[in-house]
């Protein structure tokens, strides 16, 4: 045992109720302020209590670099099995050869595999931010977009959804090494055949990035990306369910030292092995039948309130919905994102501003808002909560239209009710 002066009191005992007061009261508080409202963030969900507790483990403590058998640390025996179990369960879920499970980050994720496939100056076709994409398939303002030479594809303007034709265009002009679906806000069910039609002319390799849906997937109730995908990233959160971090995914051999050898040495360290530990633990969860009920559930709550929400008179970008998310232009109704959010927020209905398609709004202030369930359909709200949370929603925004920003007595009414939703559905206690 080293001397006490060595270590505070309590060091191998003492939590951090005990240990560090401002810390334990921001967590309580945060334990607070969730159980009272309704949380519509697209990119949240409610991770187990195992997946909290396997956090929160000895596993912290362990640094290893490499693969499992394949080490530059001693004493991974057991952290081996930790991540041969995850490689091995994320394989099983999403039917394919290989995986890693390292990446810290789905921008991370998708950095190795721009690192594994491209070199920097060549070109790759992404979705526009604005449409829908997201900031690692080639912003500008992200170190994507400055390595690499970057041909956007959007969305029609006057029904929101992807124009396939002119990425299959796009594909056969500029010869991208790598063609990336998916993105952070764009709602409906992708043409998986469609993008490989655009890669196969185009000489490219095909990436879908799947963070938003992956829980979908798992549970049978979005079409896989593969066969038509060389590679898929996930986030492990989200609709998935898990914590913080991603997976990547793939079925060519050719392409497993790539890979790898991009996540690590390219672009991590050691991994964070507490939380491949919990991805291990909420891969095995989507394993479980009940899982597939779960992302059933997930669909028709999105469904409902994006139903809900359109008989409001709402507009929705892509006119619905196929994902956890849906997004709402709120130009038609004079609103702007960042106010329509805050306004919710002080009711208890928490989502994201977020840019439309052709947005012209500041960044500051934008014209969308961003709605996901993922998180609300863990905690147990179901299709008639749904309804009732798109009347709220609408008393709200209603209320801001026409209050010139004095919104009070909306906002006091929605919450309300709002906590009495939130009681019925308790988490962790």
């Amino acid at each position: 045992m080293p001397p006490a002066s060595l270590l505070p009191p309590g060091y191998f005992t003492a939590g951090v109720l005990l240990t560090d007061a401002v810390i334990a009261e921001a967590i309580e508080r945060e334990k607070a302020r969730t159980r009272g409202v309704i949380e519509l963030i697209a990119s949240e969900n409610i991770v187990s209590r195992a997946v909290l507790d396997v956090q929160g483990s000895i596993l912290t403590n362990k640094t290893v670099e490499g693969l499992p058998g394949k080490r530059y640390h001693a004493g991974a025996v057991n952290v081996d099995v930790v991540e041969r179990t995850a490689i091995e369960r994320a394989c099983q879920l999403f039917g394919c050869r290989f995986a890693n499970v390292q990446p810290h980050s789905g921008s991370q994720a998708n950095h190795a595999v721009l690192h594994a496939v491209a070199e920097p100056g060549e070109t790759i076709v992404a979705m526009d931010l604005n449409a829908g994409g997201h900031l690692s398939h080639g912003a500008s303002v992200n170190f994507s977009g400055k390595w690499f030479e970057v041909i956007n594809y959007g969305v029609d303007a006057s029904s929101g959804l992807i124009d396939y034709d002119q990425v299959i265009d796009l594909a056969r002009k500029h010869r991208p090494k790598l063609i990336i679906a998916g993105g952070s806000a764009y709602p409906r069910a992708l043409d998986f055949a469609a993008f490989r039609r655009a890669a196969d002319v185009g000489g490219a390799k095909l990436l879908v990035d799947m963070a938003h849906f992956a829980g979908l997937v798992a549970g049978g109730a979005h079409e896989s990306p593969f066969p038509h995908a060389d590679i898929v990233t996930t986030t492990t959160y989200k609709s998935l369910r898990g914590p913080r971090g991603a997976i990547i995914l793939w079925n060519d051999e050719g392409s497993r030292k790539r890979i790898n050898n991009a996540v690590f040495p390219g672009l991590q360290g050691t991994p964070s092995l507490h939380i491949v530990a919990a991805k291990a633990v909420a891969l095995g969860e989507a394993l479980r039948p009940e899982f597939a009920r779960y992302a059933a559930a997930v669909l028709a709550n999105a469904r409902t309130l994006a139903a809900r929400l359109q008989r409001h008179g709402f507009d929705l970008v892509g006119g619905g919905t196929d994902t956890p998310l849906m997004l709402v232009d709120l130009r038609a109704k004079d609103l702007a994102g960042a106010p329509a959010a805050q306004s919710l927020e002080r009711a208890g209905i928490v989502a994201n501003m977020n840019p439309i398609p052709s947005d012209s709004a500041d960044l500051r202030v934008m014209s969308g808002l961003r709605f996901g369930v993922s998180g609300a359909t863990t905690r147990g709200l179901g299709v008639v909560d749904f309804e009732v949370l798109g009347d709220l929603i609408a008393e709200v925004l209603e209320g801001l239209r026409v209050s010139s920003g004095d919104n009070g007595a909306a906002e006091a009414r929605v919450a309300e009710t709002v906590q009495r939703i939130a009681a019925r559905y308790p988490t962790y206690g």
